[in-house]
């Protein structure tokens, strides 16, 4: 059966060997058994890693689970998603430059009351000068992509392409967490979590840009995860190859870096996706850097554990350059490809700006990059200066107990007015997630932490990398203006975590029965207090007219209001 939890011992690596002849140590194993492709394999990845090692009748779960979490979450995220028919928040930027991009290539100026116009179908306020913008435009053409689809003036459309991609992260994240920790049934709890969860409801159906960042860096984590495996995979070949032109054991010098594995096609895979993340907004830069570490810090373990004896100068040489190359040049490209329709757009903002002003620096560099170049320095003195006050303002240091989420609309109709029944009425979206799942999450990340240092469990190790890139650079900047809706970033990371926590709970396959139904009747209560809370607090999420009481009730914390 398909293991249940982090720390099956089937699902784990084996101990490294001693070190290879010539070194201190003796072999625990008979040496000549030690480099087998069975052998490296099951010391490497387990003895489970493969899809294919699961029983029949359990594949067709591993893709139907997390495929049915994404149905739910989609039925939550679709349903009525052009209300409000408004521009809620921080829309009334990213959808209006949507629209420009889909005219024009690059964003343009609106006219005064812009918005009153453009959601009754009037874009006449479009204006012809560029618009200074001060993030980059992949999030904003996945939105115009919904507008393309459904028409400009659909706030279906203006939504969809969130909806879709919120939609999409359950799935991906189902499959994420199956690989981790080896569980069908894991993958599913990951996945009905983030279909449920408040935070991640509000944030894919609103056309926002943070949505995107978390898509593609959670894409990228899952790449990784692939080349991970498909790395060690190459190593134990490789090395059992050696072996046996040896007859059993591979030669002195082959053990001394090991051998180069190739083209990582996963990581290229994972270049890209980063690419895309930090097109769509510059903290992506944080999880490039966070996801490549990790990676190398895979490559010198499976380097270790294979028996190679210069581990570590093996796995920068052959693993690491590589790694590099593979990763940020390839993200680099990608995020200038992203600007295609601003150099290829002779009004854009700054394009011009090297011809005017020759010389410099950097005049080595062909005159649209300068541009560019310059524009770039603009934003980031505008990013790092950005001190306005706001109401909805939320130090990071509160994001992870959800000190004061988001209001992204209000609307408080009186009696007789918008169908309000009720002396008052409230419809509003906040993005306050699910309280029993941020919580609970944020003690199960303190656990995880002490858990990988007790442990070294290379599980707790990735989540916790993603949860420092999507999470610690925002402590860096205390007087910046920046909101708790940023926090999608790395929520699925906080859900991965929680999901740890409850598999340890959960148990093994191997434990008594009665420890296994202890444990999943702890898990299943778990999970249907969290649909009760979801259940209770979506109207709120998604601008229901609910009586205004109803509305104060659900906030729970004076900082919510």
């Amino acid at each position: 059966m398909v293991s249940l939890h982090v720390t099956d011992p089937k699902a784990r690596p084996l101990p490294p060997l001693p070190p290879v002849s010539g070194a201190r140590g003796s072999w625990l194993i008979d040496p000549k058994k030690a480099f087998t492709l069975e052998a490296l394999r099951a010391r490497l990845l387990g003895t489970r890693w493969r899809w294919l090692d699961t029983p029949l009748s359990l594949r067709l779960w591993f893709w139907l689970a997390p495929a049915l979490m994404a149905v739910i979450g989609g039925i939550l995220r679709f349903v009525r998603l052009g209300e409000p028919h408004a521009l809620v928040f921080d829309e009334t930027y990213y959808i209006k430059d949507a629209y420009s991009l889909l005219q024009s290539g690059y964003e343009r100026n609106w006219a005064e009351k812009a918005n009153e116009h453009f959601i009754t179908g009037d874009f006449s306020s479009l204006l012809d000068t560029p618009e200074y913008v001060v993030h980059p435009p992949v999030g904003k053409w996945m939105i115009a992509f919904g507008m393309w689809l459904f028409g400009p003036s659909s706030s279906f459309g203006w939504r969809f392409s969130a909806a879709l991609v919120g939609t999409l992260s359950i799935f991906v994240l189902a499959l994420i967490a199956q690989k981790m920790f080896r569980s069908t049934i894991m993958g599913a709890v990951a996945g009905l979590l983030f279909a449920v969860d408040g935070h991640a409801i509000v944030q894919s159906r609103t056309s926002l840009l943070d949505i995107f960042v978390m898509f593609w860096a959670l894409v990228a984590f899952g790449a990784l995860l692939m080349d991970r495996d498909d790395g060690r995979n190459r190593l134990a070949k490789r090395l059992a190859a050696a072996a046996a032109r040896r007859g059993g054991i591979p030669a002195r010098k082959e053990l001394i870096f090991g051998p180069w594995l190739g083209i990582r096609w996963w990581r290229l895979a994972a270049g890209v996706a980063l690419g895309l993340c930090t097109g769509t907004k510059w903290s992506g830069i944080f999880f490039l850097l966070a996801y490549g570490l990790l990676s190398v810090f895979w490559d010198l373990s499976a380097r270790r554990i294979a028996g190679v004896r210069n581990w570590f100068a093996g796995g920068i040489l052959k693993d690491g350059i590589f790694a590099f190359v593979s990763m940020v040049p390839v993200a680099f490209l990608t995020y200038l490809a992203s600007w295609t329709g601003w150099f290829m757009s002779a009004d854009s903002w700054d394009r011009h700006w090297a011809s005017a002003n020759p010389g410099g620096s950097w005049a080595w560099l062909p005159g649209p990059l300068r541009s560019l170049w310059h524009y770039h320095l603009t934003a980031y003195t505008f990013h790092t200066g950005l001190d306005s006050d706001h109401p909805y303002k939320a130090n990071a240091w509160s994001w992870l107990v959800m000190g004061r989420p988001t209001s992204f609309y209000t609307d408080y109709p009186k009696h007789g007015e918008k169908g309000c029944v009720a002396d008052s009425c409230a419809a509003v979206v906040s993005s306050v997630g699910n309280p029993v799942i941020w919580w609970s999450a944020a003690l199960a990340v303190v656990f995880v932490f002490v858990y990988w240092i007790a442990r070294r469990d290379w599980r707790a190790g990735a989540i916790l990398a993603g949860l420092a890139a999507g999470y610690l650079p925002w402590l860096l900047y205390p007087n910046r203006t920046i909101f708790f809706f940023y926090a999608i970033a790395y929520e699925p990371y906080l859900i991965l975590a929680l999901v740890f926590v409850l598999g340890l709970i959960l148990g093994t396959a191997s434990d008594p029965r009665w420890r296994r139904m202890q444990g999943a009747l702890l898990v299943g209560l778990f999970l249907v207090l969290v649909i009760a809370v979801s259940t209770y607090f979506y109207p709120i999420w998604t601008a229901e007219l609910i009586p205004y009481g109803q509305w104060r009730n659900r906030m729970w914390m004076p900082s919510w209001i």
